[in-house]
């Protein structure tokens, strides 16, 4: 089997509520039968961009599965118009990018997937969409307000490093015991908050979750 080749990324402006936003589009040959996702990067104010290598990997696990994906940058990030907004108007950014989705690629399945604080932007906005599945890897839930916040009824999926040094691994896993049932949990023994190492089993986590059937 020839190795996976990533498409090559196309840049586009899609239209936010604050301004512009910066993205890319790296679709799959024969990608008509598949969803399309939307990955959300990690923090702004600590260099978080489209670009973070986690966010790389999750737009290419999800482009090996023949899905269209698409990395944007939030609001103030890199040449996305806007100022940062503490979580609220970067959902609104991710909503955005998600009708643009929509527009582009009708009548399709959404998969939305996020990092860190875009993992937390990502659990906001899914509770408005209702996409096909989620994927939060590294989720701060103590650092974006989740307020109100009720368990998805679609495939959801966390993964954490066990040795996470911003993302505390077993406060996360208190609260998701909280919930009912509760998303499908993956803890990497060892990893840490950007996987240095790990990304390859990262990729594959991602990869073997989506094959799954859902439940």
């Amino acid at each position: 089997m020839r190795p996976f080749k990533p498409p090559r990324p196309e840049p586009v402006v899609i239209p936010g509520p604050a301004g512009p936003l910066q993205a890319l589009v790296q679709e799959p040959e024969s990608s008509a039968q598949y969803p399309a996702a939307v990955v959300c990067h990690p923090h702004p104010r600590f260099e978080g961009t489209m670009h973070n290598k986690v966010v790389h990997t999750l737009a290419r696990a999800l482009n090996q599965l023949g899905m269209p994906a698409v990395r944007f940058n939030f609001r103030g990030v890199g040449d996305s118009a806007g100022n940062f907004d503490h979580g609220k108007g970067e959902t609104a950014d991710a909503l955005a990018v998600l009708d643009w989705v929509g527009q582009r690629w009708p009548d399709r399945e959404q998969v939305l997937a996020g990092f860190s604080f875009g993992a937390g932007v990502a659990l906001r906005a899914a509770a408005a969409i209702s996409p096909a599945r989620l994927i939060t890897v590294a989720p701060t839930i103590c650092r974006i307000t989740l307020d109100g916040f009720v368990q998805p009824l679609f495939p959801w999926l966390v993964v954490i490093g066990s040795q996470d040094e911003f993302v505390d691994c077993d406060e996360v896993i208190d609260w998701l015991n909280t919930l009912g049932p509760g998303p499908e949990l993956s803890v990497i023994d060892g990893a840490e908050h950007f996987f240095h190492g790990r990304l390859i089993e990262l990729r594959d986590i991602i990869v073997d979750w989506m094959k799954s059937p859902a439940s």
